[in-house]
Formats: C-alpha cells, structure tokens, sequence
C-alpha cells in the first residue's frame, strides 16, 4: 500500500519507518521537498521510503497519517488541493495542545469547544477522518507489544465505519495491536474527549517518570 506521511518528527518518523518495515510504500511529506530531516530519513530507511512536500505525500498516499503539531495542521491542510485528499482515510494522530504556560500541556484556545479532529473533518470534508493513536506515546503507537504484552487500549474516532474498520485492520496487522482493545468511540465529534486526555497522559507521565505506559478499560 502506498502511505503518506505529515511530519518528519519523532511520531512522524516512527509510523512512517514501521510502515516501510511491515512492506509498505510510504512518503514521508515536510514543508517542501528536501526537508533535511525526511531526506535522512528516506537514505536512512531505503527501499520504499520517499519524501516530498505536504502535496506530494497527499497526492501519493491512498491512505493519509496527520503526525503534526496540532497548532498547524488546519493550515497544512488548506495549502493541500482538495482533489489529493479527496476519497482518502485521514489518520489523524495530532494534539491541539498549547505549551506556553508548562506542563501539563493545555488545549489551544481555538479547539476547546470543537476538537482538531473535527475541524480536520470539517477542513477535508471529502476525506475520511479517523481519530486514533493520539493517547500514547510514539514508541507505543507502533508496536502495542511493549506494555502488558499488548494487551491496552486505544481509542477510535470517526464519521465512516469502514474508514474505521480500515484503520483498525492496518493497526492490527502492522503495529501489534489487538483488535478488541481498539474502542470504536463513535463519530469524529468524540475526538474532543480523546484529545482532552493528554494533558492527563502528561501528568501520569511525570508520576511514572516514563512515557512507556497506557490505560486499559476493565469492566
């Protein structure tokens, strides 16, 4: 499968590099083409990689993963031509999440009454949105297998149930997540709660003094 990645940071990277391990073509896109970072990571990773710009990576990808800082992603999105997006599974991974007053993060100002995944959705309204791996740390979105024997959840946000159920299927079969502990939370409008998490997956960080940890539901 041909993927497109947003973003040459650590979550970025992560996905784009375990994708192209499992057999996946994947473009890594940045700002503009020849981003420092996406092409080290391109000579770095090898055969399958790629990079280019934000449309490059949309035109190239059948399926679209959002690993960006929050504050910038709506404007990332109207530089993209609508028709490269159009029909297209947008995985979003992103955090609307505003650091000017330390940690915890709090939510921006502008995504407190509707969350980033919805005004994601709203942006691309020709795309399929779907929250998801937006709760944990990086290392822990791509192989589950690292806490309790992958045996935690994750939580799933969108409009279309079979964007969702194709998302599901891509976790599960290239980053070691179980099926039954991927929460289907309901359309893109739940996003705003999974969003609100992180400033709390912050603070248990800072308790645990670790970034390796995640929640699960008993009941």
């Amino acid at each position: 499968m041909k993927i497109g990645v947003f973003g040459t940071g650590s979550v970025g990277s992560a996905i784009a590099t375990a994708l192209v391990a499992n057999g996946h073509h994947v473009m890594m896109g940045s700002r503009s083409a020849g981003s420092e970072r996406a092409v080290a990571w391109r000579d770095k990773t090898g055969t399958n990689a790629a990079e280019g710009s934000f449309a490059d990576a949309a035109s190239f990808g059948e399926i679209i993963f959002l690993c960006l800082n929050g504050a910038f992603v709506l404007d990332v999105l109207a530089s993209i031509p609508a028709m490269d997006l159009h029909d297209k599974i947008i995985i979003d991974v992103t955090n609307p999440l505003d650091f000017s007053a330390g940690m915890p993060p709090r939510i921006l100002p502008a995504f407190q009454t509707v969350s980033l995944g919805e005004q994601v959705q709203a942006a691309v309204p020709g795309a399929y949105v779907v929250k998801a791996l937006n709760t944990l740390n990086y290392k822990l979105m791509v192989d589950a297998r690292l806490v309790n024997e992958g045996d935690h959840n994750i939580f799933i946000c969108g409009n279309d149930t079979v964007a969702k159920e194709r998302v599901k299927d891509l976790l599960v079969e290239n980053f070691h997540w179980r099926a039954d502990n991927l929460l289907d939370l309901g359309d893109i409008r739940t996003a705003h709660c999974t969003e609100a998490i992180v400033p709390f997956w912050v603070l248990v960080m800072q308790s645990y003094h670790t970034p390796l940890f995640n929640f699960k539901v008993v009941h």
